[in-house]
């Protein structure tokens, strides 16, 4: 037995403080403080069987401005290194994206789903709960993408605050960054440009706003997303993924 445990019928020892005390404060240990700190675990360093890695995106996806303490946040200065790590590690056969979040910055999310569609490795999303504004085009980056039957996504236009905009030029730019957020969801879904408008600039469907709030199964027949399922589907379309990459580079192999 270890020394550092006491037998059932032992005295404790006073000049032994417990464990946790001295200055008071309890020190996380480096896996509770990466869930602390950023919400994630190093799935390859936790077990040596597993290769996938699970990034989680909730909340709000916070950008260039510093969100309120209070808010719950995916900081993308944080999802962006373990993207460009999950690309260097070997270990790493598979991501899946696990989505709740209310959407946020634009431009973060933009960079968070290029990062995801450009990585070499199989990807699967599921949008749990909600995948709504910005996170849309992160569902639909990844190859292949799942929503539950009583999850939402909201799709609007680009807007600031919902403040008046007095000034052509910054129209003009918003106009530019939203056909940007067209062009990519088109791009890697099988929605039509003129259906995701539709949905986008629809009135009535949203009190006090234009858009449209799609459920689970609306998404699916739209073309949005993929199809109905939860972690469960995901992580069986993943395994069927990577063992497709598997089987593709042992037949490179044989022809090199």
């Amino acid at each position: 037995m270890n020394e550092n445990h006491l037998n059932m019928d032992q005295e404790p020892q006073p000049n032994q403080p417990n464990k946790g005390e001295g200055d008071g404060k309890d020190k996380p240990s480096g896996l509770m403080e990466k869930i602390q700190q950023l919400g994630q675990t190093n799935v390859p360093q936790l077990s040596q069987d597993s290769n996938i890695h699970c990034l989680t995106i909730v909340g709000q996806i916070e950008g260039h401005m510093q969100l309120p303490p209070q808010n719950k946040t995916t900081k993308y200065e944080h999802v962006i290194p373990q993207l460009v790590a999950i690309e260097q590690n070997p270990k790493i056969e598979g991501v899946v994206v696990i989505l709740n979040t209310v959407g946020g910055d634009v431009e973060a999310g933009l960079a968070i789903s290029e990062m995801l569609a450009s990585l070499s490795k199989p990807t699967v999303s599921v949008v749990l709960g909600g995948g709504h504004s910005i996170g849309v085009p992160i569902a639909v980056s990844c190859q292949y993408s799942y929503i539950a039957s009583t999850a939402t996504m909201t799709i609007h236009p680009v807007r600031l605050t919902g403040l008046v905009i007095g000034v052509p030029q910054t129209f003009e730019y918003l106009d530019k960054m939203q056909d940007r957020v067209v062009s990519f969801v088109t791009k890697h879904s099988n929605i039509t440009e003129d259906a995701f408008k539709d949905l986008m600039f629809a009135k009535g469907n949203l009190t006090r706003d234009i858009g449209t709030n799609v459920v689970g199964d609306d998404a699916v027949a739209y073309g949005l997303i993929d199809g109905i399922g939860g972690i469960g589907a995901a992580i069986q379309k993943l395994n069927e993924l990577i063992d497709s990459n598997r089987q593709s580079d042992q037949k490179e192999g044989l022809i090199q």
